[in-house]
Formats: structure tokens, sequence, C-alpha cells
């Protein structure tokens, strides 16, 4: 069984490291919308409520060392432990909110 194509995003967000030449013409080639910080002119400040939710997302999904380093040869096997990893975060959640 093949894999789902892959698909571009349609805009992303970048801290000062990714404010390079390279990276903002690779950027434009691929018509991708770029909110990049420029070194010595704009705060992070403004990207860091982005940042932060997936820096935080990934973290969470980190927790789970079969999705931190994949071991499984198929595709298919680590796609199915991703929506169990979601719902065991979930569970989680919910068991702290009630």
């Amino acid at each position: 069984m093949r894999a789902a194509p892959r698909r571009r995003p349609e805009k992303l967000h970048g801290d000062k490291a990714y404010d390079r030449r390279h990276c903002r013409e690779y950027l434009l080639r691929y018509h991708i919308v770029a909110r990049i910080a420029r070194i010595g002119v704009e705060s992070s400040e403004r990207l860091g409520r982005h940042h932060w939710v997936i820096e935080r997302t990934e973290a969470w999904f980190n927790r789970f060392r079969r999705l931190r380093v994949r071991d499984e040869r198929l595709v298919t096997i680590h796609e199915a432990f991703v929506p169990l990893a979601a719902s065991l975060i979930l569970l989680g959640y919910l068991q702290r909110a009630f």
C-alpha cells in the first residue's frame, strides 16, 4: 500500500534562524507564503504564539517512543500509532479536566 502524496503547506511561520536567502528563495519557488522574523529588524515574539503550539504538540507526541523513534518498516504501522497517541493525549486531558 502506498502512502498518500505529500502536500506543500500554503503558509510558513519561522523564527530568525530561517532568515536566510536560500530559505526565502526555496519558499518563493514553491509558492509558500513565508512569515519569517528578520534578523536585527523584527522581534520573534509575534511568531511565538504559533511556534509554541507546534512545539507543545510535538512534545506531547514525543512522549510515545514508537512515534519519536520510528522502528516500523511500514508507514501504515507508524500512521496507525498517531491516532492512538492522539486519543491517549485527549483521554489524559479529559481526565484532568473533569
